[in-house]
């Protein structure tokens, strides 16, 4: 979806840019939305946060995401994209609830060593 007093993807138009000042003549492309391959937010998970090794699996569905994304194929990109986003929600919202298991035990654990 294109922010509003944008053109569509993939139009071209003569003049500059909206807010800017150009030469007259030069044409403007705008490119459409590329789906997103969540390739850091994968390497965040997998570093940080591992449970069941879902951010390894995040990981290489990101990593196919990026190569379907070289290709060109961008069916595929959405695809493994969205596998990858997925993963990475699951293996982020278990490393939150693991770590904050952790704390509370570790807390409980020092009120009764005083």
């Amino acid at each position: 979806m294109n922010p509003p007093g944008q053109p569509a993807a993939g139009v071209q138009y003569q003049g500059g840019a909206p807010g800017q000042s150009g030469p007259a003549g030069v044409q403007y492309v705008v490119a459409a939305d590329a789906p997103r391959d969540h390739v850091l937010w994968s390497i965040f998970t997998f570093v940080y946060s591992n449970p069941f090794c879902l951010g390894l699996v995040a990981l290489i569905y990101s990593i196919k995401a990026r190569d379907r994304k070289w290709i060109g194929d961008m069916e595929g990109v959405r695809h493994y994209g969205s596998k990858a986003r997925s993963f990475n929600i699951w293996a982020s919202a278990l490393g939150a609830v693991l770590f904050l298991v952790f704390l509370i035990v570790t807390c409980i654990r020092l009120s009764y060593l005083t």
